[in-house]
């Protein structure tokens, strides 16, 4: 299996280079590694001299999911990883997603466990965030699951249900996972093989308040499926939580909003 690896990055010199020492220290090694910085300003373009193998591309900024479908363009095999440039993976977290797919050929694309650390210290993943494989769309629509640092696509994929929606400043992976798990299974390597440091300054996770805003974006596009129902359920209980917060927090606009959508789907649903 040959494997493309996309980083994107945006910032984060120091974490970059944990990043690729992750990859060029794993047991079943990558085709290609190509970086994409979306226009960082700090000394992120130095990692061309620090790792001469790379493939590096600067593109002005424009987002994680723009950065990923640079990266996907540019990216010449069969087989996909992701991994953000903060997150680092395990020795064999190549090896074991190849091994499974090996031995599971028609299943397109898998993830693994992983392993959280904030201030230095490892701490406990919340049970929201269990994992599950094979077809875990149900499982899929409260939150991500799955970390794009733990996932292995085939490249088909992208073709089938689209790239990252650069409409999306976060939740672009819910978004892409949702499209995949409504139509294929995914696969599960149930072991932590890769980390996730929480904490710093420009996690994304952390910059934008009120995180269903964006998730209900996700669902909404999927109304018009087979999952319709299941879909419409998750809605109405986003959009109720949603409209707690704006009552709240006296936002007049999205309390209309929520409001109208609520009506609006409530309606529909029972007339069909």
């Amino acid at each position: 299996m040959n494997i493309s690896v996309v980083i994107p990055t945006y910032n984060r010199y120091d974490f970059l280079k944990s990043a690729l020492d992750s990859v060029y220290a794993q047991t079943y090694l990558p085709k290609e590694v190509i970086v994409i910085d979306d226009g960082s300003t700090d000394n992120t373009s130095q990692i061309q001299k620090d790792f001469p193998q790379i493939q590096y591309f600067h593109q002005e900024n424009a987002g994680v999911s723009s950065a990923r479908n640079l990266g996907i363009k540019k990216s010449s095999c069969e087989w996909i990883a992701f991994l953000d440039s903060d997150d680092t993976w395990h020795e064999n977290k190549l090896q074991e997603q190849v091994f499974f797919h090996r031995e599971n050929p028609n299943i397109l694309m898998s993830y693994t466990d992983e392993k959280w650390i904030r201030d230095a210290q490892e701490v406990k993943v919340p049970k929201k965030f269990k994992k599950h494989g094979g077809h875990i769309f149900h499982e899929c629509l409260s939150h991500c699951i799955i970390a794009p640092s733990a996932s292995l696509l085939h490249r088909s994929l992208f073709g089938e249900v689209g790239v990252f929606d650069e409409s999306l400043e976060v939740c672009e992976d819910y978004d892409l996972w949702l499209r995949i798990a409504q139509k294929y299974e995914i696969g599960l390597i149930d072991k932590k093989l890769i980390t996730k440091y929480a904490g710093h300054v420009n996690q994304l996770s952390f910059k934008y308040w009120g995180m269903d805003r964006f998730r209900v974006i996700a669902l909404e596009k999927l109304l018009s499926t087979n999952k319709r129902d299941i879909v419409l359920q998750s809605l109405l209980e986003k959009y109720t939580l949603l409209l707690k917060g704006a009552i709240k927090h006296k936002k007049t606009t999205e309390i209309k909003l929520y409001e109208e959508k609520i009506a609006y789907f409530i309606r529909t649903s029972s007339i069909s």
